[in-house]
């Protein structure tokens, strides 16, 4: 996109990926933001406390940042905010961003709700910082006094035009339900964003929108269903609000609890399968390497790109309920070769360290290729579990937008660095002991700290996870005024009670929450009164404050077991970061 420039104030062409106009104040930031984990879905206050607009209300303001990143839900929190009058006026890109836009989509074809979000050039988004009011429309983002003049076409030059077969000409027809017509007008509407050249099928689903946002996503699924939508491919769910079968004696908010239960019922009766899970990974039937998923849930969608060599895009929540209603995906984004290979090299230091490693790293890569996919070289003899690999990427997905990583030697498009980058030359960085140590600070300002609560399974523990703590955890039992959970899927949970981990855990005095994750959890499965929490989960260490309002504390598994039974986080970072 070429940028002009009359004289000041500021004026550039802009790419509208949903079309209207506003004018609003400006609240800018050059840091990407989650909606989900960072935006609170009532209010509009940005809740991450490590982004820069941390405390900032978004009703009403131009919103300038670079783009989504994170979770896919942050579609159904933008939705939300839309429905409740606490959305921005509009909102600023310096890339196309699918998760923030599909969100806007539904609410246009759902409800008649939208507002315009514009996609400019880098270089001008780079000038926005310091402007007071901004205002969309006609082409352009400017300031009020620009001039009005410049123009730029929507969609740019060299998007193809998007070909539709007689089945998708189906799918829009009224021979189709409702349900049907409505979720490909959606899917339609997103290949064209991409520009996508044509529609292909896919083998499986899993939807991330069954996570209960506020009642904009139970009444979105309940129409869904009400109007005849039934999944066409496998679909599987992922973790809910609540643990639907035993809500009721863990003492959850019965009238968030019962929303969180009908929205998944709601899936259900669409023809989803109740796994319920942000794992789906774990789960028999999961996909193999080369085939065309549609999977929402930012750690399952790097985890199935990068260790399963399966091909998905990261796609938004309701986009993949969509796709379950069609079975019909754009060829685009990670579904096709070119887009799957790296874009930064990313070299990291040889070191040995235990398992807090793995989701130290991939908080750093993230952070180093905010919408890059990376190869990350150094690692070529860790041999790391599967385990060690989902810590990973839940990680990396937390601070960046990238669908997927590779790992030289590791992962199976990745045997070696010019498999992963198509032989091209690229701009490499470097992360060093010490870059680890700095992340595992950030986590734990304070060492020694009393806590409350041990929240492990972001994701979902496994089977052999389940194990390992089983080790650790025994001959030992857990402090007194000690909440020690474990999140993990029903499949899982039922391997568990089968092999007797669960009643040595359970010896302990661990506690299970089967269905729902750290993400979605609510009081008193998080002690109203507790202030300080500790987890192994790099991604739950950055979403957690923001989610639970309480403080949280990182740690390797063993130190996690440690500080169950002295309630005490530990005094010092472990001694392989030196």
């Amino acid at each position: 996109m070429s940028v002009e420039f009359g004289e000041a104030p500021f004026a550039a062409p802009a790419r509208l990926l949903i079309d209207g106009t506003a004018e609003g104040l400006l609240l800018f930031s050059d840091t990407a933001l989650s909606f989900w984990g960072g935006v609170d879905p009532e209010t509009g206050l940005v809740i991450d406390q490590a982004h820069p607009l941390h405390g900032r209300c978004l009703k009403g303001t131009i919103l300038a940042i670079p783009g989504g990143r994170g979770s896919c839900t942050g579609s159904a929190v933008l939705m939300q905010l839309i429905l409740n009058g606490k959305a921005p006026a509009g909102m600023v890109f310096s890339q196309a961003e699918e998760i923030l836009t599909l969100g806007v989509m539904v609410a246009e074809e759902m409800y008649g709700r939208s507002l315009p979000i514009a996609v400019i050039a880098p270089e001008a988004f780079a000038r926005l910082e310091g402007l007071d009011v901004l205002r969309i429309g006609a082409g352009l983002v400017s300031a009020p006094g620009a001039s009005h003049g410049l123009n730029d076409a929507t969609p740019p030059a060299g998007l193809p035009k998007l070909a539709l077969s007689d089945k998708d000409q189906h799918l829009l027809s009224h021979a189709v339900s409702q349900a049907t017509r409505t979720a490909m007008r959606i899917v339609v509407r997103m290949a064209e964003l991409l520009g996508a050249g044509r529609l292909i099928d896919v083998a499986q689903v899993h939807v991330d929108g069954c996570i209960y946002t506020g009642p904009a996503s139970l009444d979105f699924a309940e129409k869904l269903a009400d109007w005849g939508g039934r999944v066409v491919v496998p679909t599987s769910l992922n973790a809910i609000s609540a643990d639907q079968a035993r809500w009721r004696e863990q003492g959850t908010d019965p009238v968030l609890s019962m929303a969180a239960s009908a929205l998944a019922d709601a899936y259900l009766r669409m023809g989803a399968r109740p796994t319920f899970t942000c794992a789906p990974y774990q789960l028999d039937g999961a996909p193999g390497e080369g085939e065309n998923i549609a999977w929402a849930e930012s750690n399952a969608v790097v985890y199935a790109n990068s260790v399963l060599g399966a091909r998905t895009m990261k796609y938004p929540d309701f986009l993949d309920i969509c796709i379950a209603l069609t079975g019909r995906v754009p060829e685009a984004g990670c579904h096709l070769d070119e887009n799957r290979k790296a874009r930064l090299v990313i070299e990291v230091e040889a070191m040995e360290g235990d398992d807090s490693f793995w989701p130290l790293l991939g908080y750093r890569v993230g952070t180093l290729a905010p919408n890059a996919i990376p190869a990350v070289t150094g690692l070529e003899q860790a041999q790391p579990t599967a385990d060690d690999l989902k810590a990973f990427g839940a990680a990396f997905a937390t601070t960046s937008a990238a669908p997927m990583f590779h790992i030289v030697g590791v992962t199976p498009e990745a045997p070696t660095l010019s498999a992963a980058t198509g032989g091209q030359a690229l701009p490499a960085v470097r992360v060093t002991r010490s870059d680890l140590a700095d992340d595992w600070r950030h986590f734990n300002p304070t060492t020694g700290d009393t806590i409350d609560l041990v929240a492990l399974g972001n994701p979902h523990f496994s089977f052999d996870e389940c194990g390992a703590l089983a080790k650790l955890c025994a001959g030992r039992t857990k402090h007194a005024d000690m909440a020690f959970t474990v999140t993990l899927s029903r499949v899982t949970h039922a391997r568990i009670v089968e092999a007797g981990i669960a009643a040595a855990l359970e010896a302990f005095g661990t506690t299970f929450v089967r269905d729902a994750c750290w993400c979605t959890v609510m009081q008193p499965i998080v002690p109203p009164a507790a202030r300080t929490i500790l987890t192994n989960s790099g991604k739950y260490a950055h979403y957690g404050p923001g989610l639970s309002g309480k403080q949280v504390r990182f740690a390797a598994l063993a130190d996690c077991v440690a500080a169950a039974v002295t309630g005490r986080t530990p005094v010092a970072p472990p001694d392989w970061l030196g």
